[in-house]
């Protein structure tokens, strides 16, 4: 008789933790025991993107306690092109803002409120402009800068990387 076990699991073990990710909107969950592995996936919701990897040293960055945008959930983007690479000696003129931090780029403080600042808006030296979620931290960050916000070079809800630039402030 065949043995009904994946990874040490029976059928009837799978099933329940089937049920405790959908239950629990857990979204997913991999089991892996030596060469095998099951993955079990609510597709109800969207897939979980893997965190990159923190770099060795975090700068300090401000932070405020906010409530995390819980409706804003970016959509999953099938056969999306990467995109283009923009030439090298094209300078930037202006003063580039950069994400501090790895983890998720929001305009706005949730998803009914304006965002923070648009192309065109003045900005001051410690106005907030954008906020990075990691790690479930809201960090609120404050512009270094005092200018005009010429360019946003992010979407809303992107994941950005550590030292990537996010808006130029003219």
């Amino acid at each position: 008789m065949a043995d009904n076990r994946i990874c040490s699991l029976t059928f009837a073990e799978i099933k329940e933790l089937a049920e405790l990710v959908s239950e629990k909107k857990l979204g997913k969950i991999e089991i892996k025991n030596g060469e095998s592995s099951i993955v079990i996936e609510d597709k109800k919701l969207p897939p979980i993107p893997p965190m990159p990897p923190v770099p060795p040293v975090m700068p300090a960055v401000p932070t405020g306690v906010m409530a995390p945008p819980a409706a804003v959930q970016a959509p999953a983007v099938q056969n999306q092109e990467p995109a283009k690479a923009q030439p090298a000696e094209e300078a930037v003129k202006g003063n580039v803002v950069k994400a501090p931090i790895v983890g998720t780029f929001y305009a706005s403080p949730s998803p009914e409120k304006p965002a923070f600042v648009k192309v065109g808006d003045h900005v001051n030296k410690g106005d907030v402009i954008f906020i990075v979620e990691s790690m479930k931290l809201m960090n609120e960050i404050q512009s270094e800068f005092e200018g005009t916000v010429e360019k946003i070079l992010v979407d809303n809800a992107s994941a950005v990387e550590y030292d990537q630039p996010i808006m130029i402030i003219k």
